[in-house]
């Protein structure tokens, strides 16, 4: 028999706050997070546009051995899940005498690994990578880093799935509660918010160039954008079975109803139709939910010509005649890559539990594809109680999840 799988507990690290309270207050005000870096514009970036991200000080909660293993999206993902698991109240004596997993998105280590190499390549020494650089390189550094930290002893796993990996790591930790298989996991996905991991991408020129106003360059679903803006972070949610849930007291926030998932096995970047609409449709069908049911859609749009207007086309197939209102939270965040399947999730609870929708900011005119959908430029006070969130990555992985109110 299947089971209820609930959110107990969320914690996030973002360009928009390192509170859920502050978060919220930026998605209500419709504050932009994204800068121009000089930084960037001095090495060489064709676009020196990027999200603001706070660098955490983990000196008091980490000793300085342990935090050696730790490059910067562990670091983020360290206190993302910190302040998740103080929030769904698992202490450190209910984790050690109860099997907790951690499923957490990550597909990249750029820094981390160019730094060790660059040593090797400087002393002509392996020795000189260092005896943290394994750990720090491996794109499984988040899971391995928690699991020990927070001394899990479950499902240990990361989901590499390019811009789907936080969605796709819920969806695998409710797959493996509502089967038994696991009471609680930790879900995620952590992104390095450094130059060198978005590098390739400014040199396909998938960034925008609206230098001269970084807070109106990422727009998702407008005519007139010109590219994504890279952002970084981490965020975390804690899933559990109801039954789990209501035996240990903890306070349940929503329940994750359906998974979806499609792969476009199409062009390994261009993005089609068929693809993300299979997953909208598995999804809801998994689910047994039909369009009117949902409230609001967060959608995956990057800031992307192509890209978005796929995607829309998309939500109007599945769609039709019913006018879900959509906004893309990348518009204030910028894409925030393998973190953004798990934050949109946590964006959208802070918008579901505080009566109201993130307006989709800079969306001033809608192109043919756009126009399709309902898109709402500004906030607006809204209740709804269900919503459905889409992530779609390189290699044409798609993922979509619908998470309902619980009061």
């Amino acid at each position: 028999m299947e089971r209820k799988v609930v959110i107990t507990g969320m914690g996030i690290w973002s360009c928009l706050g390192t509170t859920l309270d502050a978060v919220r207050d930026s998605l209500y005000a419709g504050r932009s997070g994204i800068v121009f870096s000089r930084e960037r514009k001095d090495a060489g970036f064709r676009s020196a546009l990027c999200a603001d991200i706070p660098h955490p000080d983990l000196k008091p909660f980490v000793p300085r051995n342990q935090r050696q293993f730790m490059p910067e999206e562990a670091q983020y993902a360290y206190m993302a899940t910190r302040a998740a698991l103080e929030n769904a109240r698992l202490d450190a004596d209910y984790i050690a005498s109860h099997e907790i997993g951690i499923i957490y998105g990550n597909d990249s280590v750029a820094e981390a690994t160019m730094h060790a190499l660059d040593k090797f390549r400087e002393f002509k020494d392996t020795a000189a990578c260092g005896s943290g650089a394994i750990f720090q390189s491996m794109n499984s550094t988040v899971t391995m880093n928690l699991a020990c930290l927070f001394k899990l002893r479950g499902i240990n796993l990361t989901a590499s799935a390019a811009c789907a990996s936080g969605s796709h790591s819920i969806g695998l930790g409710a797959l493996l509660i509502r089967n038994g298989l696991q009471e609680c996991v930790v879900c995620g996905g952590a992104q390095e918010a450094n130059m060198y991991s978005v590098a390739a991408f400014d040199g396909i020129q998938s960034f925008s160039v609206r230098e001269d106003e970084p807070a109106r360059a990422s727009r998702p679903f407008d005519r007139d954008r010109d590219g994504l803006v890279p952002g970084g972070g981490a965020a975390t949610v804690i899933l559990e079975s109801y039954e789990h849930a209501v035996k240990r007291g903890a306070p349940i926030l929503a329940e994750v109803v359906s998974w979806g998932f499609s792969s476009n096995g199409d062009h390994i970047s261009t993005p089609n139709v068929a693809g993300p609409a299979r997953s909208l449709e598995l999804c809801l069908r998994h689910g047994g939910i039909s369009p009117q049911d949902i409230g609001y859609i967060n959608a995956h749009a990057t800031s992307t010509r192509i890209g978005d207007s796929r995607e829309a086309e998309a939500i109007a197939q599945v769609f039709g005649d019913v006018k879900v209102p959509v906004t893309s939270t990348k518009s204030q965040t910028g894409h925030e890559m393998w973190m953004a399947g798990a934050s949109e999730i946590i964006y959208s609870m802070l918008m579901m539990k505080s009566g109201f929708i993130a307006g989709n900011i800079n969306f001033e005119n809608p192109d043919e594809d756009s126009a399709k959908i309902n898109v709402l430029p500004e906030t607006k006070e809204a209740h709804f109680d269900m919503f459905l969130s889409n992530s779609f990555g390189f290699g044409g992985t798609n993922s979509t999840l619908i998470v309902k109110n619980m009061l």
